[in-house]
């Protein structure tokens, strides 16, 4: 089938952008009750939206003890040392629910830009800061995130 793995005896199919925006379309279609005060509002529902989906879709995976059929996902080139590699998304997500307990809007902020897919200035319009404490967030929220991550994987 197109699209889809075989691996083993059970059918991974993995998720594209496109099937990614349509069920994220689909669920706040269904959540009826929700409404969005502002063009800021929508887009972060919606990469809270995204980033369930993925760990849902995470979680529904049935995988090797280590991860070895894990849904794996790309950071952009700040998580990136010399070569590209992906992240776990359950790790990445729990990683992230600690990094929310120490600073808020650092999980914010990469919420926004990784599972929302939005710039510095539309990140710091969402959060009503300016691009410069983006920037500043994102650097040390990914320093953060790479040291946990990797620490994980040791």
């Amino acid at each position: 089938m197109p699209g889809s793995n075989w691996l083993g005896d059970r059918r991974v199919t993995p998720l594209n952008s496109a099937a990614l925006a349509n069920e994220a379309y689909l669920k706040l279609i269904r959540a009826r009750g929700i409404h969005c005060e502002s063009r800021a509002h929508f887009f972060a529902l919606c990469a809270q939206m995204i980033r369930r989906i993925l760990v849902d879709h995470a979680r529904n995976n049935t995988y090797a003890k280590r991860g070895g059929d894990a849904v794996r996902v790309s950071l952009d080139e700040g998580l990136r040392c010399t070569e590209p590699h992906g992240v776990e998304v359950l790790a990445l997500d729990q990683a992230l629910e600690s990094l929310s307990k120490i600073d808020r809007r650092k999980s914010h902020v990469v919420e926004l830009r990784f599972f929302g897919g939005l710039n510095v200035e539309e990140t710091a319009e969402v959060l009503e800061i300016s691009a410069e404490t983006v920037h500043r967030d994102w650097r040390m929220a990914k320093t953060w995130l790479f040291r946990e991550l990797t620490k994980k994987r040791e």
